[in-house]
């Protein structure tokens, strides 16, 4: 299994969109965000994605240097069309827009449509705690990417639907919660598929319908589905995401599940919320301080060691993976290089 630092994954990413035809500012955006997301330990968002995201664009259904055109807008709203550029390089864009509004208006909401898949979306929220405000994101798959049962279902009829929210912190580190509707993203199943491991049971089921652990289940025909998030309660999960569902792909346009699309994209709302015009900064970070101290001042339950604050996990990964290196898989890494020989560069040079 190989290691990288960030450095040389980033160029490696570079380089293979540059080769495909990606502008090299849009091609340094995709990298950054990609290799963002192996950091944090979220491998399934990584640069697993490369040989996806290269088949997509060779496919016609992801334009490079597309323009993102705002289709209406006012002084604390804006819907975007993205025609069909880079979901990171555009949801990037909206969530800037989104702070610069809530500079302004206090807070901003920005819809989006026609953009192909945006990543890790814990990313775009973090940019807004950066900024000393609350960031909010959700996503739907414009009516694709139908991996999850419904509650009670036997079938997948939902896409993941994530959801991640980001407040600042008076030390630098965000809190940052960042799930999908789902038990787990579409991309962990992938990640299990690419290493030839099973998965824990309660996160699939076959196309009959019955409890598996084996990837196939969902990367291949017949296909089973992903189960929503909770478990016995996993009512509460099937609620979120199909709220998700109307809040990403109807107010934007960009169509739900069962809408009849067959082209991927994701229909996206960004929240920003400036703080400082609720209540002093100061303030709320004595409150959220307060509060995670209060969380982590609980005994520990059997099993565990400590209670984490959201997104810590993934902050103490990032300087791991930062100090030590990020590893990839044999397999993803064979399919980097494939695809590399595809857009036309004989050796990766990092």
């Amino acid at each position: 299994m190989p290691n990288f630092t960030q450095n040389q994954l980033q160029k490696i990413t570079t380089d293979i969109f540059e080769a495909g035809g990606v502008p090299s500012d849009e091609a340094e955006i995709i990298g950054e965000l990609l290799v963002a997301s192996n950091l944090a330990g979220h491998d399934s968002h990584g640069v697993i994605r490369i040989p996806q995201y290269i088949g997509l664009i060779d496919a016609g259904l992801i334009q490079p240097g597309a323009p993102m055109h705002i289709e209406r807008e006012s002084t604390s709203h804006a819907l975007l069309n993205g025609n069909w550029g880079f979901g990171h390089v555009i949801a990037q864009k909206a969530m800037s827009l989104a702070i610069e509004k809530a500079k302004s208006s206090t807070i901003s909401a920005i819809s989006v449509y026609n953009c192909n898949h945006i990543g890790r979306i814990g990313s775009y929220p973090l940019m807004a705690a950066e900024a000393g405000m609350v960031g909010i994101t959700m996503v739907n798959a414009g009516g694709t990417a139908r991996y999850v049962a419904p509650f009670g279902g036997s079938d997948g009829r939902l896409a993941t639907n994530p959801l991640a929210i980001a407040t600042p912190t008076r030390n630098g580190h965000p809190i940052l919660l960042d799930i999908t509707s789902s038990v787990v993203a579409q991309g962990k199943i992938r990640v299990a598929f690419n290493r030839g491991e099973p998965v824990p049971l309660g996160w699939l089921i076959n196309s009959e319908g019955e409890p598996t652990q084996d990837p196939r289940d969902l990367m291949e025909s017949p296909q089973g589905a992903l189960l929503p998030l909770g478990g016995i309660a996993g009512h509460k999960g099937y609620a979120l995401g199909l709220m998700i569902d109307i809040l990403g792909g109807a107010l934007s346009g960009a169509g739900c599940s069962g809408s009849g699309n067959t082209r991927l994209q994701n229909g996206v709302l960004m929240i920003a919320l400036d703080i400082a015009n609720f209540t002093a900064l100061d303030d709320f970070y004595e409150h959220v301080d307060g509060l995670i101290a209060h969380m982590k001042a609980s005994p520990t339950a059997p099993g565990f060691d400590e209670i984490l604050a959201p997104g810590e996990i993934e902050a103490r990964q990032t300087e791991r993976r930062q100090r030590e290196g990020i590893p990839i898989d044999d397999e993803t890494w064979r399919q980097i290089q494939e695809t590399a020989m595809e857009v036309g560069l004989s050796e990766l040079k990092f």
